[in-house]
């Protein structure tokens, strides 16, 4: 059985949903209803479904997340490196939607 997750509060869930994930691959998630943001590293998945089911109202089934490793890239020959991102991608209950073009 799972433990029960403290509420977290609004201020939280706005730190948690950092922006839509707007790629090709991204909006062929929401053929199968499911809609990708970017989170931070230390955020977990129930955390993250918190955030979603407060501040959009639609029901989560479903969330998956990835980390993905920072490049390192060359500008006028001085190395950088991109910082690492985590993504999660959220699936939505039959009947919910999220519109990610309109602000919140």
């Amino acid at each position: 059985m799972r433990k029960p997750v403290a509420p977290i509060d609004k201020e939280r869930m706005y730190d948690i949903i950092r922006a839509p994930v707007i790629t090709e691959k991204a909006t062929m998630g929401s053929e199968y209803n499911q809609v990708t943001f970017r989170v931070p590293l230390n955020a977990s998945k129930p955390e993250i479904k918190q955030a979603v089911e407060g501040v959009f109202n639609v029901k989560v089934t479903a969330v998956n997340t990835l980390i993905q490793k920072g490049k390192v890239k060359r500008f006028r020959g001085i190395l950088g490196r991109r910082s690492d991102v985590k993504k999660a991608i959220v699936t939505l209950a039959e009947g919910h939607s999220i519109d990610v073009g309109v602000g919140v």
